[in-house]
């Protein structure tokens, strides 16, 4: 029962019926909603409940923040400081900035041929089923024959392992191992920053509107840096450890001591040119590295045996 010939914003008037069809939410729910004082009372006309534009409004702010992951208890608190006159532009731009996309790398979408194609022209409903459960792909409603992926750099890196001759099976366990590890990167990083960064910021619950916008731009800002963090370090680790892999399969004499670093060193072209013509190319790295491991065990010969003939000197003096 709405006022004809004025806005609907200004004296619109509903039953809990008309208020159900128009929010999508039950009677049951618009009921259970007043009972924990999410939403206010209805005014009292004779026999009837009248709701309003107000409360269509509050239902639709309740049915967003559950669509953003908040429970029920933290929109109490959230729409409490809203009525309080503390706002939610600032915290629902802070929600906005942390659920956003983390990356710059957009989806994209697949057919069934085409990924059998990328992993050998063989179909293999087993890996197909692993990929969802593990999100690399997801279903598309109403496409049996399509996927979406939300991450094509992952799909690409899985195809290029298969090619190698990386099982799938052997993709997929390595897979939750690597995301196990990187889940607890990422709640390691996430405890720092709120420690020396967001706590001042999110002391109130919930924040005031004005530092719940200020964390939101600090989101934007060190948002980049746990990733920058991680492909630096990964950068770096990748280095030391391929290095000391491939010294230990150029060498017969195992690997490289714990803690070790290997560092590059220039020789002169006419030294290298001189080895390869002696022993080959593909020979050269290890040929190199057991002359100069042979040169080490010399000279630690040598000073083995300079301080034995000292202190047998020492003795005769004595």
């Amino acid at each position: 029962m709405e006022g004809a010939g004025v806005s609907e914003q200004s004296v619109a008037e509903y039953r809990i019926e008309d208020l159900a069809h128009r929010s999508g939410a039950t009677v049951r729910t618009i009921r259970a909603y007043q009972d924990r004082g999410l939403l206010p009372k209805p005014e009292r006309r004779g026999r009837s409940n009248v709701y309003g534009s107000a409360h269509l409004a509050r239902l639709r702010q309740i049915a967003d923040l559950l669509d953003r992951g908040y429970t029920l208890a933290s929109i109490k608190e959230l729409l409490e400081a809203w009525d309080a006159g503390r706002g939610l532009g600032g915290v629902l731009g802070l929600v906005a900035e942390v659920q956003g996309p983390w990356t710059d790398e957009e989806a994209a979408r697949i057919t069934r041929d085409e990924l059998n194609a990328k992993f050998g022209g063989k179909p293999d409903d087993a890996a197909v089923a692993e990929a969802v459960e593990l999100g690399v792909l997801e279903a598309v409603p109403g496409r049996d024959d399509e996927f979406l992926v939300p991450s094509p750099q992952e799909l690409a890196v899985a195809a290029e392992l298969h090619a190698a001759g990386v099982p799938l099976r052997a993709i997929s366990g390595h897979l939750r191992e690597l995301r196990g590890q990187v889940e607890h990167i990422a709640s390691r990083f996430l405890e720092f920053t709120t420690e020396h960064v967001f706590a001042r910021y999110l002391g109130h619950r919930p924040p005031t509107d004005a530092n719940a916008a200020e964390a939101a731009s600090l989101v934007r800002r060190l948002r980049p840096l746990a990733q920058q963090t991680v492909d630096a370090e990964l950068a770096r680790a990748m280095r030391t450890f391929a290095t000391q892999h491939l010294q230990l399969h150029l060498t017969s004499e195992g690997p490289l001591p714990v803690g070790s670093e290997a560092r590059s060193v220039a020789l002169p072209t006419e030294t290298i040119l001189a080895v390869q013509a002696l022993v080959g190319a593909e020979h050269a790295a290890a040929f190199i590295t057991a002359a100069t491991e042979r040169e080490l065990q010399a000279r630690t010969l040598d000073a083995l045996a300079s301080r034995t003939g000292d202190t047998s000197g020492l003795g005769q003096s004595t």
